[in-house]
């Protein structure tokens, strides 16, 4: 009798431990999932940005420099992105992403500003075209970061608690990151002057 109830014990924790691991897999392809979106939606605006390049460089020929940066910036931003895709529960890929979706977002912004200077590429269909799919995909990024986050804040809830944290160090279920893409803009001071 004493051999079934200690049979019985270990079957439940087996099962236990068992339900655990299988959660912990569930909420990492959920990050996994939510690392997707992210993919679909960079993978657009990278593809979009030499057609920007191109549409600009008869406009701005001696701003080559802001163009090569703008370039540079989107081939690192590529290999970040499918470093971060082969693992998106990689803390360093993802943070390694975000530092090259920065850089990115700058260059980018120092090419609009410099637009601003050229009138004729301001008005230029292809200009205005590539501004608004640029824009649209940029909102479409962000709520696929923010589900992503999401996903990563379950995850990274779920293998933390107790007794769910004894499983997760056990079997090397990794700590996710959150993928935080700062816009340096967003850091500016507004300057309000009343004149």
């Amino acid at each position: 009798m004493e051999l079934l109830i200690l049979l019985g014990i270990l079957l439940a924790v087996a099962i236990w431990a068992i339900a655990i691991y299988n959660n912990l897999v569930n909420l990492r392809n959920r990050v996994k999932n939510g690392f997707s979106q992210i993919d679909v939606q960079l993978t657009r605006r990278y593809d979009l940005i030499p057609n920007l390049v191109e549409a600009v460089k008869g406009y701005m020929a001696h701003e080559r420099g802001t163009l090569e940066d703008v370039v540079n910036a989107r081939n690192a931003a590529v290999s970040g992105l499918k470093r971060a895709a082969a693992d998106p529960s990689d803390p360093e890929a993802i943070k390694a992403l975000a530092g090259a979706e920065a850089m990115l977002g700058g260059s980018l912004g120092r090419l609009f500003a410099l637009a601003e200077s050229y009138p004729d590429l301001k008005a230029s269909e292809n200009m205005i075209q590539f501004q608004e799919e640029l824009a649209s995909t940029e909102n479409k990024v962000a709520f696929a970061r923010q589900a992503f986050n999401d996903a990563v804040m379950t995850y990274n809830n779920g293998r933390e608690v107790f007794p769910n944290s004894l499983i997760a160090n056990a079997t090397g279920f990794q700590q996710a990151e959150f993928l935080e893409i700062e816009v340096e803009a967003k850091r500016e001071t507004p300057q309000v002057s009343f004149n």
